[in-house]
């Protein structure tokens, strides 16, 4: 596949600075790579995270090769299916995203891309993830392919409701289903409250992503909860990261996790808390700034799960 005519890559306006991508990437495989968002990697640990959660969390867990096997084939899914649901976004998104300052430079509205040559993308990135969901057990790849109307909708949902991001929840904490599914062979209480749980994480952090676009989405006609909730978005975003924490204390309690593992809870929500306190509405770079420290915060719980599970 090559890209289309123009020869020069534009710089998305939110990549990582000095992004790897532009610098070492070859040039025509520069549009695709900015496609899947690579980038912009925090979208592969935020699907990744309740992936890792939920085997760590899982009554079967247990260190060694096996587990590790299962901790890279979910990295591996996870970085082909985030780059497949944003190629697929941004063929649906295309004439949206050409009129909103932020995302006018991705490779389609810029085109770099051709939308048979993403088309042609999303297929491979879809058989790679297919590849690797084959190599889970029977109920998970029935759990697995259960999220694939969340995914296909999930484009959909910002032309009928201003509550997008709860439907964007659904859809990148179904790994917290999948996870321990692989494991277990079933579904458990701990997963699927860390899985309703995680839907007001994500409600959370993508509210404060989606106040860089409010101004945009609102002459277009976009729906979000930026502008459902306005001015009282630090409110809206307290509750649904307490929600969360409590269903993370309610996962470790049910999973039976050693008593460490509430302290680094508590050290989580503090974290979260420091998000709270930061938020500016009208300032993009510490929306984005906020954003992205979620990558940090997933450590902090998968070092506590993980800690849990020594200790119990």
């Amino acid at each position: 596949m090559n890209p289309s005519k123009n020869s020069e890559t534009v710089v998305t306006a939110d990549a990582v600075e000095g992004s790897w991508v532009y610098r070492q990437a070859p040039e025509k495989m520069r549009p695709y790579l900015k496609l899947a968002r690579l980038d912009r990697p925090i979208g592969v640990w935020l699907l990744l995270w309740p992936c890792w959660w939920s085997l760590a969390l899982a009554p079967s867990f247990e260190f060694g090769l096996q587990v590790l096997y299962l901790f890279v084939l979910f990295g591996i899914g996870a970085l082909a299916m985030r780059g497949a649901g944003c190629t697929y976004n941004d063929m649906v998104d295309r004439d949206f995203d050409g009129q909103v300052a932020r995302t006018k430079s991705r490779p389609i509205p810029a085109g770099e891309v051709t939308m048979k040559q993403a088309a042609a993308f999303l297929a491979l990135q879809c058989l790679i993830g297919l590849g690797v969901l084959l190599q889970l057990g029977s109920f998970a790849i029935m759990v697995g392919l259960g999220s694939l109307l969340l995914v296909a909708a999930y484009p959909f949902m910002k032309r009928i409701t201003y509550w997008p991001q709860a439907w964007l929840g659904l859809t990148f904490n179904w790994g917290a289903l999948v996870g321990w599914a692989t494991l277990e062979g079933s579904l458990g209480w701990p997963a699927i409250i860390l899985y309703l749980g995680g839907v007001f994480w994500t409600l959370g952090y993508d509210t404060v992503y989606a106040h860089q676009d409010r101004e945009d989405d609102a002459l277009i006609g976009v729906k979000s909860t930026a502008l459902a909730l306005g001015e009282n978005t630090r409110l809206w975003i307290a509750g649904f990261y307490a929600l969360f924490v409590f269903s993370l204390i309610a996962a470790g309690m049910l999973a039976k996790l050693g008593g460490v593992y509430y302290i680094g809870i508590a050290l989580a929500a503090l974290h979260l808390g420091v998000q709270v306190k930061k938020i500016d509405i009208n300032d993009p770079d510490i929306c984005l700034q906020i954003f992205r420290s979620n990558i940090s915060f997933g450590w902090i719980v998968f070092a506590c799960i993980l800690v849990g599970q020594i200790t119990k």
